[in-house]
């Protein structure tokens, strides 16, 4: 892992970062030269092979590739890559008339996408799996037998990274209930640290939810870090996996003690800047579709086309959203607040799909230019459903510490939440946010955001 600015990176993900953008500025000299059949490409060949790199990595991150998933098989994997390049290979088209001989690399076009998609293949799915399993080969044990442990093995599994070799659980004498496959536990007569030297493991996961009564090796916890190994308890373990803060390993010595949650003004300040910037662009491109949004709505239903709603805010503030009405005027004519479901009944037509299109939250921007909300950070909810869950989720109030968002870190990486359990996991991704967010961790979020939207996920 590398920290940068706060988010946590693989190593892996940073390789394949470089050498897939090296990769697309050769394929765009190697199709011009291919072209002009073996002659050298023109000098200002580097401007457009950098632009055209640019565009695909781009395009690549939008489309969620560098998302660390489970190992997905190669017709998937080419499946996706092939979108890529019918989204990417049209952008570099169209972007090629900035430069000079844009025709020179517009006719390239068609040889340099045979390269790009045989060599991405290659790439992803040979040298970089390769590479993955032998430079960065990490050997893991799990501290525990319970629910806890096994969850950890199922995160270990869903990475489905080739370098991560899974060695076993250890077994503790706790009272928590034994929830692994006992093939997979080793022998607890052997002390910690002579297992972990025996097995060359790299790192200790230690996944015990009651650790009172002495139950922790902590002396042997400390051999461990003497010689090398790495402990990580649960909350940092899937932090770092899975971008997100598991509630019911969640302790308050984490939150008071641990690093983040910094809320300094200078981040205060370049975050509010690039909030208003990106409001103003954002409403000037939008302009268009808003109006047909607007236009659409009126035709279909009766009642306004801009939908105010109470929702609570930073500091518990209350404060209206605008969005654009996607329901009946009498979608609550009982007063009742109730959370949207699959198949809403309530939604018309046209509501359908600005939802779908996430249209309907495009007059948001208005409270980003107000202060209200910023561009990235947790979902304002009711105050109906704020007060309901504050009683049932633990540190549910945290969300609250920083703006809310348009768009977020659990709308890229969960679903839309319409009961207790699905907003316990949302709170579980927005707790990472809260305690990592930065300038590079918004624009990976906005970046996802676009191909959540292209790809309709999570929408009701």
């Amino acid at each position: 892992m590398v920290r940068l600015f706060q988010h946590q990176l693989p190593i892996v993900r940073l390789l394949r970062l470089v050498l897939e953008t090296c990769f697309f500025f050769m394929a765009i000299v190697l199709g011009v030269m291919l072209n002009r059949r073996g002659l050298a490409p023109p000098y200002d060949v580097v401007p457009a092979a950098m632009m055209f790199s640019g565009i695909m990595v781009a395009t690549i991150n939008v489309f969620g590739i560098y998302r660390r998933e489970p190992q997905s098989r190669p017709v998937s994997v080419a499946a996706r890559l092939t979108l890529v390049l019918l989204v990417g290979i049209p952008a570099a088209y169209a972007s090629f008339y900035l430069v000079p001989e844009s025709h020179t690399y517009q006719d390239a076009l068609g040889l340099t996408v045979l390269i790009t998609l045989a060599g991405m293949l290659a790439l992803r799915r040979g040298f970089l799996v390769s590479v993955d399993a032998k430079l960065f080969s990490h050997r893991v044990l799990v501290l525990g037998t319970g629910n806890a442990a096994q969850s950890v093995a199922d995160a270990l599994a869903e990475i489905g990274s080739p370098s991560v070799w899974f060695m076993g659980f250890y077994p503790l004498p706790s009272r928590e209930q034994n929830a692994v496959a006992p093939e997979q536990v080793l022998p607890g007569s052997e002390a910690l640290h002579a297992t972990v030297a025996r097995h060359g493991v790299n790192e200790v996961i230690v996944a015990v939810e009651e650790r009172r009564g002495g139950v922790l090796p902590l002396g042997e916890l400390l051999a461990c870090r003497l010689n090398g190994v790495r402990v990580t308890d649960l909350s940092s373990f899937f932090e770092q996996t899975r971008g997100e803060f598991p509630i019911e390993s969640l302790k308050a010595s984490h939150l008071i003690f641990g690093e983040g949650f910094r809320q300094g003004r200078v981040r205060t300040s370049i975050k509010w800047a690039f909030d208003v910037v990106s409001a103003l662009v954002l409403l000037a491109l939008a302009a268009p579709v808003m109006l047909l949004a607007a236009i659409a709505i009126r035709l279909e239903t009766p009642g306004p086309v801009v939908y105010r709603q109470q929702r609570v805010g930073a500091g518990g503030r209350v404060f209206e959203i605008l969005k654009f009405r996607s329901m009946r005027v009498d979608a609550e004519g009982d007063g009742q607040p109730r959370w949207a479901t699959a198949g809403d009944d309530r939604v018309t037509r046209v509501g359908r799909f600005i939802r779908r299109t996430r249209i309907d939250e495009l007059p948001q921007l208005f409270n980003v230019l107000a202060g209200e909300m910023s561009l990235v950070g947790p979902r304002p909810e009711r105050p109906y459903f704020v007060e309901q869950l504050t009683g049932q989720i633990p540190f549910y109030g945290l969300r609250h510490s920083v703006k809310p968002g348009v768009t977020g870190w659990a709308q890229v990486r969960y679903t839309y939440s319409a009961t207790v359990e699905d907003s316990v996991r949302k709170l579980q991704f927005e707790l990472y946010y809260v305690k990592n967010h930065s300038l590079l961790l918004d624009l990976l979020i906005l970046v996802e955001t676009v191909g959540v939207v292209l790809l309709g996920k999570g929408a009701r």
